[in-house]
């Protein structure tokens, strides 16, 4: 009885296992599948960049654009530029930093401070 038991329990034991090894084999030869569809989708976008690159190369050409330029010089009216029309850097305002915020808030806290002190009889 206990001997039969046993060789059932193993029976059992050994279709589930056999399952799940034919489940993981399908479930991988999925996955191998769908990461060489998405190799190939790279190597497809990739040929896509590198001729979207080679076209942007092209069409901005500096001899092309000056060319497009003087063609069309009357209605754009386009000037070469001058080192005038650059700004210096010290010009441009800038953020303040943690550290300048943090001091403006400490003067802000004494002046407060400060003032309320002044009121109290």
């Amino acid at each position: 009885m206990m001997r039969g038991f046993a060789t059932t329990l193993g029976t059992i034991a050994v279709i589930g296992l056999g399952y799940w090894a034919y489940h993981q084999n399908i479930q991988t030869k999925a996955t191998i599948q769908e990461v060489d569809r998405i190799q190939r989708q790279i190597g497809a976008e990739r040929e896509r960049l590198e001729m979207l690159q080679d076209e942007w190369a092209y069409l901005t050409r500096p001899d092309r654009l000056r060319a497009l330029a003087d063609l069309d010089f009357q209605r754009l009216q386009l000037m070469p530029m001058q080192p005038s029309q650059f700004a210096d850097l010290d010009d441009i305002a800038m953020p303040p930093t943690a550290d300048e915020i943090a001091a403006r808030e400490a003067v802000i806290l004494l002046q407060d401070s400060a003032s309320g002190a002044g009121l109290r009889p």
